[in-house]
């Protein structure tokens, strides 16, 4: 076997046995569960009782922003965005976000304090330089964005430079991620995503420059003419540039669900075998390279912040996937964004008429999610402790929702203890842990507490878990 694959921190054989679909857990229950019983009302209900309660006082929002536009297609995006070169579009639609912003100020108030903004996309960066400064102004005279917070955007290196790299720092943005996912020519031209190493080589220098305090890359394993040889070539371009963070995600083809997938020769694709042995060695790469593996998809440098925030236990999960914010109410804006408010989750509407003529009717543009039951809430914390801090006490649950854990979930830890027999947690009268071993497959043991998989085996939504 080859060296670096005997020095993997799991086995081969381990991987291809958990390599089965399952959610991600940016919530519980998932976006998948959500219904169009929940409407606008509801949420507008939601904001109400947050602005009447004690978490409009204690603690500070989080802000998404969905960018739905591309100048170019990903043939394995699966992103809501659309593809269009026309950038008038853009001005339109910053005044229908605006709209939905006084939407939520009309029943929240002004200056709500935020501690966290996300821009995603689609790509974000399809705003000019003057669009992002108009949005950033918008949001700042109706939320009080305060020092110190987190605020990101996702970067398709192939519509910046260093003087639009330059702009984004002015305007607040003290984060990036871009959307690198291989640098093989050969696969960045079987997904129509051309950027040689040398644009982004670049780019990360001049975001360093500007004082960036985290700079991301995304890769994805599993693409059209990957082979392990190839994903080490880029895994140590990689490394070379030493990106504070790294987000791996492994290539979901579902050309049934997303249509641009269906460009995308599926002969081409990596089979199973050849998958689980990039992500063998790229654990092994990164994690040898010096970067702390955070959980799941992410990696990070032991000093970043999402590095230390795992050492001392106060890793958050969210609609964006692991940070380190504390665990607060997510006010989404523009077509698609996903929300949630107290004991609720919400999704605007897909498509932009559908999105403008709500709001031109002026109500939020909300056509589904859902309410937490009693049940829902209690398994959310469960599986977000596991997610994020990798253990458990029962005492926590018992004292914050009444019940008697070993009780209530008696099927969940008889199904616990057969991944206790491999390895992956231990388990004694007090809680759960999450062993070293065991980070690696946390969605199989988050997936043990979901209640709606155990009714429903139909897992082809998903994307596979590891």
């Amino acid at each position: 076997m080859n060296a670096a694959l005997e020095s993997a921190p799991v086995s081969e054989q381990l991987l291809t046995r958990f390599d089965v679909s399952g959610p991600r857990y940016t919530s519980y229950p998932t976006a998948d569960r959500f219904v169009e019983a929940f409407r606008a009302e509801d949420y507008a209900q939601a904001l109400l009782q947050r602005r009447s309660g004690a978490a409009a006082l204690a603690l500070p929002l989080s802000l998404y922003v969905h960018v739905p536009f591309c100048e170019s297609l990903c043939y394995y995006c699966a992103c809501n965005k659309i593809i269009t070169k026309h950038h008038d579009k853009a001005a339109v639609y910053l005044r229908y976000l605006s709209r939905e912003v006084d939407l939520h100020t009309q029943a929240m108030g002004r200056g709500q304090t935020v501690s966290q903004l996300h821009l995603g996309g689609g790509s974000p960066t399809f705003f000019s330089d003057a669009e992002l400064a108009e949005l950033m102004s918008m949001l700042r005279r109706n939320f009080n964005l305060v020092p110190g917070g987190e605020y990101s955007i996702e970067v398709d290196p192939r519509t910046v430079d260093a003087g639009r790299l330059k702009a984004l720092a002015a305007l607040g943005f003290n984060r990036l991620s871009f959307g690198m996912q291989d640098f093989d020519p050969a696969v960045q031209k079987a997904v129509h995503r051309v950027q040689p190493l040398e644009q982004v080589v670049a780019l990360v220098e001049a975001a360093r420059a500007c004082g960036f305090e985290s700079i991301n890359l995304d890769l994805i394993y599993g693409l059209p003419r990957q082979s392990p040889e190839s994903f080490d070539r880029t895994l140590a371009q990689v490394n070379a540039l030493r990106p504070d963070r790294i987000a791996l995600y492994a290539y979901a083809h579902l050309p049934e669900r997303f249509k641009p997938q269906r460009r995308i020769a599926s002969v081409e694709l990596p089979g199973a075998a050849s998958k689980v042995s990039m992500l063998s060695r790229s654990l092994t790469a990164l994690m040898g390279a010096g970067y702390v593996y955070v959980g799941m998809d992410h990696f990070a440098l032991p000093e970043d912040s999402l590095a230390v925030a795992k050492r001392q236990g106060r890793l958050h999960r969210n609609f964006q996937g692991y940070t380190t914010q504390p665990d607060c109410d997510l006010i989404a804006l523009g077509v698609s964004a996903i929300g949630r408010i107290g004991p609720t989750y919400s999704q605007n509407a897909k498509s932009l008429d559908e999105y403008y003529d709500h709001i031109d009717q002026g109500r939020f543009p909300i056509v589904r999610g859902m309410a937490l039951t009693r049940d829902d809430l209690v398994r959310r914390a469960v599986i977000m402790a596991l997610m994020c801090q990798g253990q458990l006490q029962f005492e926590s649950i018992n004292l914050a929702y009444l019940l008697e854990f070993e009780t209530y979930f008696a099927s969940e830890l008889a199904a616990l203890r057969g991944l206790a027999d491999q390895g992956l947690v231990t388990l004694d009268d007090t809680g759960i842990q999450v062993t070293a071993q065991g980070w690696f497959f946390v969605r199989a043991i988050a997936m043990v507490f979901d209640r709606y998989l155990q009714t429903d085996r139909t897992r082809a939504r998903f994307s596979k878990i590891i």
